[in-house]
């Protein structure tokens, strides 16, 4: 295990922090246009039936194919995988706050607004902390996803943990494999769990449910 550390300890490192960058970044893009989309598409159910199967179109289309499209069009820069990655991670979050937003119970935006909450105000206060558990739920399994999707990035050379694993597929080398394919692993747990924290620090218990 040292010796495995020596040899590819700081290659691993630089690797994965390529990797996390693309997946947080990626990731919080994707966060902010889906709360926002999930939010005006809550209040226009019609167009939801419309949107949401279309962007749904886009997680049958394989990774490779589509950042391939995206690379011809603007070449090998990081925003090649960036744009491509968070439009993949869209639709878990779109979807869950949508989902959350429209079954939170009527009763409660008739009280905020017996309270004389405004729509916004009703929003903020009421719809959103009730539609969380299912937001966050939405996150994770983005999170988590995007993290494996990542991986794509090397096969437009542009780093990452599939550096070390495709690296390892064309010479044969189980180590680089492992170098490549454990770390990434273990981000997604750990990106799993750090949601996990985040959702138990932000929940209330009597409130909190899983919505997949």
């Amino acid at each position: 295990m040292t010796d495995f550390l020596e040899i590819y300890g700081r290659q691993i490192a630089q690797a994965a922090g390529t990797h996390l960058y693309y997946v947080l970044l990626s990731v919080a893009i994707a966060f902010a246009v889906s709360l926002t989309l999930g939010i005006l598409l809550s209040r226009a159910p019609r167009w939801a039936n419309i949107i949401l199967p279309l962007l749904s179109l886009f997680q049958t289309v394989p990774g490779i194919v589509f950042i391939g499209l995206l690379f011809l069009a603007i070449g090998i820069v990081p925003a090649t995988i960036i744009i491509a990655l968070a439009i993949y991670a869209i639709f878990p979050i779109l979807k869950n706050t949508y989902v959350g937003i429209i079954e939170v119970d009527e009763s409660y935006r008739e009280a905020a607004k017996g309270c004389g909450m405004s729509a916004l105000q009703a929003l903020i206060r009421v719809e959103l902390p009730l539609a969380l558990p299912a937001i966050i739920s939405g996150l994770r399994m983005s999170l988590v996803y995007t993290v494996s999707w990542a991986v794509l990035a090397a096969m437009i050379g542009l780093g990452g943990l599939g550096d070390l694993i495709f690296a390892g597929i064309s010479s044969n080398n189980n180590a680089l494999i492992l170098a490549g394919a454990l770390p990434a692993a273990l981000m997604a747990i750990l990106c799993s769990l750090g949601i996990d924290l985040l959702r138990g620090i932000l929940i209330p218990r009597p409130l909190r449910r899983d919505v997949l």
